[in-house]
């Protein structure tokens, strides 16, 4: 958790980035992207300084050589520890000559970093605002991969809440009830076709560090982690630089994020080559045939976006792989041609295994358009038995323009620190449907359709035409209305007239 005085100072150069003329928060964010990349490269020397003094040996392939760079400056004065100690007029020189140059150069290592590095430009207007976000970050404890992370994070939340960019970020406690209902296992090949920022890879990530710890301990497994089990696609070069340093701020060393047009290409290097999807796709309305790839349009003949993405993720799962993606409500419902025959795919040659009703509000300020998880696993040969649906009405948070939080921060998310008493569930259902979630093969059989949770069998959505609309099956709640017998609303209303008719005779009475 971050403490008050580092979002303070967060708060603070975000201001000063905008009072200085830089207004797209997207510029803020990958100039901050960059001076955090060039101080991992200096801790990164540091270290190969260290095992080249302990082993007596010289370093192999040194970030920063000895000699100068082509502006005759040595590249020494180009590390994070030696340049900000400079004064702010000449930081901004070295900084602005020498190191964004050699940073873009710097494409040797083969890493994911360093090939989204090669367009780096340098756009910080003043010294002194070049001094004060050095200043930051240098106090940010890098070793610790927690406060890195959940600065970064910080930072992404910023983007959110400056307006029109914030189509990027799916709410960060949404993504952890993804993560947490699909559980990722330390040899997933985990991928997000439209990564953005790579909010779902690092959710996975921090997930498998929580509960298997041993992926950092086993040789195998720990090469894995850093170098396999990550895959983002986006076509956006400032999202994919801003989503690999998310992933390195949160410990993966060497993601796989790079440019892809996920609708537009052929897939065929990747069909059937990740057993576990995790993403929110942008939905744009339509495609041109042409600019469709054709392996996708195998699948559905259509030019809808959001259909397009349930095919593609179909096409990317290997078998007996799963996914839990976020699509508009249009796919459960949609009458059109390609809309039934997707999702009569997904219950007979798919195994649907839930969805899950998100509130209308839950992408507000930007958007409310009403959205449900998708859950379903890869099989090729059906498996559909009962799927499990949730009415959610709650996250946690209000569902208006402000999306405030209800309540404290311990009780937030899926796995709140401090469990929630059965009144605070109506203002966050997440707890509850990681819970239920987990008894929909037992318990959620059970239940009624009344219920916020249910089971539908796979021959009741056939009968349905494949409709996977929730209130398709949900039955409302009436409340019983206890009725009277006639003759005693008769005979009280008899009592009443003869007491309005005394009434009357004692007021004349009194009258004469």
């Amino acid at each position: 958790m971050l403490t008050g005085e580092i979002r303070s100072q967060v708060d603070r150069i975000w201001d000063s980035f905008w009072t200085k003329g830089i207004s797209n928060p997207l510029e803020v964010m990958e100039q901050f992207t960059y001076l955090l990349f060039l101080r991992r490269l200096d801790d990164l020397y540091t270290l190969q300084e260290n095992l080249a003094n302990r082993t007596k040996q010289p370093i192999q392939k040194p970030i920063f050589p000895i000699g100068k760079d082509p502006k005759k400056r040595p590249y020494q004065d180009l590390r994070w520890s030696r340049f900000k100690n400079e004064s702010p007029a000449e930081m901004f020189t070295i900084v602005s000559e020498h190191v964004f140059p050699f940073l873009r150069a710097l494409g040797g290592d083969g890493s994911t970093y360093a090939h989204h590095m090669k367009d780096a430009r340098f756009t910080i207007s003043t010294p002194a605002l070049l001094a004060k976000v050095v200043d930051l970050i240098d106090k940010v404890p890098m070793e610790n991969h927690d406060t890195k992370g959940d600065i970064y994070e910080y930072m992404l939340s910023k983007i959110a809440s400056a307006g029109e960019n914030g189509q990027f970020r799916t709410p960060r406690h949404i993504i952890q009830l993804m993560v947490e209902l699909t559980e990722p296992k330390p040899n997933d090949l985990i991928c997000d076709p439209a990564c953005g920022t790579s909010g779902f890879l690092v959710a996975a990530g921090e997930y498998l560090r929580a509960t298997h710890p041993e992926i950092l301990r086993d040789a195998k497994l720990k090469k894995h982690f850093h170098e396999k089990a990550f895959h983002g696609f986006d076509f956006d070069n400032t999202m994919l630089r801003i989503g690999s340093m998310n992933m390195l701020l949160h410990g993966v060393e060497n993601p796989d994020i790079r440019y892809r047009d996920s609708l537009s290409q052929d897939h065929a290097a990747d069909s059937e080559a990740y057993s576990l999807i995790l993403a929110n796709p942008p939905f744009a309305g339509s495609l041109d045939y042409e600019t469709t790839a054709k392996d996708l349009l195998e699948i559905v003949k259509t030019k809808k976006t959001e259909l397009l993405f349930v095919a593609l993720f179909l096409r990317l799962l290997k078998p007996g792989g799963r996914a839990a993606v976020i699509v508009p409500d249009g796919v459960l419902f949609g009458s059109s041609n390609a809309h039934k025959e997707l999702r009569r795919m997904l219950v007979e040659e798919q195994k649907l295994d839930g969805v899950i009703s998100l509130p209308s509000g839950v992408f507000r300020p930007y958007a409310g358009v009403s959205t449900a998880i998708l859950l379903f696993t890869k099989t090729n040969s059906g498996g559909t038995d009962k799927v499990w649906f949730y009415d959610m009405d709650a996250d946690g948070w209000s569902l208006d323009d402000k999306r405030a939080p209800l309540m404290g921060e311990e009780k937030l998310g899926a796995v709140p620190r401090t469990a929630l008493k059965a009144e605070e569930h109506a203002k966050n259902n997440l707890p509850d449907v990681l819970a239920r979630w987990r008894l929909r093969e037992g318990k959620e059989r059970k239940r009624a359709r009344t219920d916020q949770s249910f089971c539908v069998a796979k021959k009741d959505i056939v009968a349905e035409g494949y409709d996977l609309s929730l209130n398709r099956y949900k039955v409302l709640v009436h409340e019983e209305v206890q009725h009277r017998a006639p003759k005693e609303i008769l005979a009280e209303l008899a009592k009443l007239e003869a007491e309005i008719q005394k009434g009357m005779k004692e007021l004349e009475g009194m009258l004469k």
